[in-house]
């Protein structure tokens, strides 16, 4: 039996098993394998949050690492605390007691321990996440790890969801539990001062001193699916005096930064392409004429041939999200794949873009945030 046990040793095997759970579902998985619901532990998926049957998972994750032995049956060994709960843990994943998850002053220390490494962060001084962890698991009730790391990246996905700036070394894991919820928007409203200086540091501009522009380039976000509100249901509303997109998209010293971060990237993607004489003939519209024509630059592809670019610029990370005006979804559309949204991200350290091309409603979420508001009704 405990041989059996000591065999696994695979993260993989583990993880697979949690996946087929997540897939299958709880009644069809336990079916499978011919365990019952577990009594006292379950293991959490650190993928989706979701909670497995700790003993039925370490039974399914034995037969994907020794296929030709198949899965272990309930019989072949004891469930709890002295052998499935460290194995889980010693291959690190996180092990819950059934009605004992993560208490509310557990929580509550997770979140400051995380908002004060933001304000390292933003204040660009040096810390160690590890030390962090080790710190705040002295708090806690024999918390892994990998557990805190996953509540810290729970914690990036609820301020990322309210469009506050998160720590980029966390990326955002949603499927927070709602106690967490419930605390990181609690912090907010009861910080305003330090969440006011966390964005304000964010939105510093600071031109690099060697502006780089080779291999900066990277693939946009993929758009996902996130469970929505249904119709009949009040949307969840947290009264704030900032947001991370607008103030971002209000900051026109950044913005500037960034169109001129681009204008060095375009001379050297069109020295690099072959046609150095068409960086004389490059236009920063938005610097000459003012905003409104619906892009920033007008550069060109090849001789004959323009590139209509509007550009994003953010001091936050990849996914981060921005504002777009109706004006510039338009342009989008009539320009098609002449248009390119350059998103700049990560200005502040080492910038990075990735580029959108053609029409923009195909490629992105929108969410209508303002109306114009008169007497006047327009008719076709």
């Amino acid at each position: 039996m405990a041989v059996e046990l000591a065999r696994l040793q695979s993260p993989a095997a583990v993880q697979a098993a949690l996946d087929e759970f997540v897939r299958l579902g709880r009644t069809a998985f336990l079916s499978r394998y011919g365990f019952g619901k577990s009594r006292d532990f379950l293991a959490r998926d650190g993928r989706t949050g979701q909670l497995c049957d700790s003993k039925a998972i370490i039974g399914a994750a034995f037969g994907y690492q020794f296929p030709d032995e198949g899965p272990l049956k309930p019989s072949d060994f004891s469930g709890g605390e002295a052998t499935v709960v460290p194995k889980l843990q010693r291959l690190g994943f996180e092990v819950v007691r059934i009605g004992e998850d993560w208490t509310a002053e557990e929580v509550q220390a997770t979140v400051a321990s995380y908002f004060e490494m933001l304000r390292l962060e933003a204040a660009r001084q040096q810390y160690t996440k590890s030390e962090f962890n080790a710190q705040l698991r002295q708090q806690l009730r024999a918390r892994s790890k990998g557990s805190v790391e996953l509540k810290y990246q729970n914690i990036s996905a609820v301020l990322h969801e309210l469009e506050l700036p998160f720590i980029p070394g966390y990326k955002p894991r949603s499927n927070a539990q709602l106690l967490l919820r419930q605390a990181v928007q609690q912090f907010v409203l009861d910080h305003p001062g330090l969440l006011s200086h966390v964005v304000d540091a964010m939105e510093e501009v600071k031109t690099p001193a060697q502006q780089t522009f080779h291999a900066s380039v990277v693939a946009p976000p993929r758009l996902e699916t996130v469970v929505q509100v249904k119709k009949d249901e009040p949307k969840p509303r947290l009264p704030r005096k900032m947001n991370w997109a607008q103030r971002d998209e209000a900051n026109r010293t950044l913005g500037r930064a960034g169109e001129q971060w681009v204008i060095g990237f375009e001379q050297q993607r069109l020295t690099e392409a072959g046609y150095p004489e068409l960086f004389q003939q490059l236009d920063w519209v938005s610097d000459r004429l003012g905003d409104g024509v619906g892009y920033d630059i007008l550069s060109h592809e090849r001789p004959g041939e323009h590139r209509f670019i509007e550009v994003k610029t953010t001091n936050g990370g990849h996914a981060s999200s921005f504002i777009i005006s109706r004006n510039e979804l338009e342009c989008a559309a009539e320009k098609e794949d002449a248009f390119h949204l350059y998103r700049v991200f990560q200005f502040r350290e080492e910038p990075k873009v990735y580029i959108l091309k053609g029409k923009l409603a195909e490629q992105l979420h929108l969410e209508p945030i303002d109306y114009r508001a008169s007497f006047r009704r327009l008719v076709g």
